[in-house]
């Protein structure tokens, strides 16, 4: 069980909350022998990580999870996957403590040394999903999870401050849709943008269509990136009525309020590194 968690990018101890809460357990049983994963049960459990990554409730991603029919190889998770259990134990137990010193410095160094892709999905993700179980377990520690978010966007946001040099002279426009409040992720991204030289318009949570198609119109940006958490955010009016403009901008969506239909016009990622290289390929990297 520990490695599949290391794999999956979170700790042994949320693997066993899970399995034990939710079902989410290894599904070979032979006598004798331990349970074993196969690879459905480890597809399972990247979609229930991702759709708790991007807030959806633990029950609620655990039905969503269970439902999932696509499958993922174990060599996939290997190789995109591990978790740093030492620093992200550092960082929980700071978290609670509530010392905001030490996690801001481990957090520089870590994206100093790793880059923000590697620092999200090896510390930050499983540090979340920490939070995260022991909120849903005791229901106490809010506090703990606000000023943890609170620290991750300022951090970010520093690390979004040091382009000076941009290869795209059209800034990519960043935005939560509708009244989306979490915008979380796009503050790691506009990070990770900006450690590959690429800049931003961030706009931000709670962003309507009318504003959104503004600082289109007048901006012309090469890539739009639209969070949705919630599914009553993930309006596809936000990309099927935005201003024709030339060039055409690439349009892509994340996060877990949008319902993607076979027939969706535009690019849709499911985390951060698959974020990056869409709009790298927009702007012409």
């Amino acid at each position: 069980m520990a490695a599949v968690a290391r794999r999956i990018g979170v700790a042994p101890a949320t693997l066993r909350t899970w399995d034990r809460r939710y079902g989410l357990g290894p599904s070979i049983h032979e006598a004798g022998e331990h349970r074993r994963y196969c690879p459905k049960d480890l597809a399972i459990l990247t979609a229930m990580r991702k759709l708790i990554t991007a807030g959806v409730s633990p029950a609620e991603a655990a039905q969503q999870a269970k439902n999932f029919k696509g499958k993922i190889s174990v060599e996939h998770i290997v190789d995109n996957f591990e978790v740093r259990e030492d620093l992200v134990e550092a960082l929980h137990a700071a978290s609670k403590s509530l010392d905001k010193n030490f996690i801001e410095d481990a957090l520089r160094r870590d994206i100093e040394k790793y880059g923000v892709i590697a620092a999200w999905s090896e510390v930050i993700v499983p540090l979340l999903f920490l939070v995260g179980d022991e909120w849903e377990k005791t229901q106490t520690g809010i506090e703990v999870e606000h000023l943890l978010t609170e620290i991750l966007k300022s951090v970010f946001r520093e690390k979004s401050t040091t382009l000076t040099e941009p290869c795209n002279p059209r800034p990519v426009l960043l935005a939560s849709v509708g009244e989306e409040m979490h915008s979380l992720a796009l503050h790691a991204l506009a990070s990770a943008l900006a450690e590959k030289n690429i800049s931003t318009y961030f706009l931000g949570a709670r962003t309507p269509l009318e504003a959104l198609n503004g600082v289109i119109t007048r901006s012309a940006p090469p890539a739009i990136f639209l969070w949705a958490q919630l599914p009553h955010n993930g309006d596809p009016r936000f990309y099927t009525d935005i201003p024709a403009i030339r060039p055409a901008p690439r349009v892509i969506i994340g996060g877990p309020g949008w319902g993607i239909e076979s027939d969706c016009p535009v690019a849709h990622v499911t985390d951060l590194s698959q974020a990056c290289a869409e709009i790298e390929r927009a702007v012409g990297l």
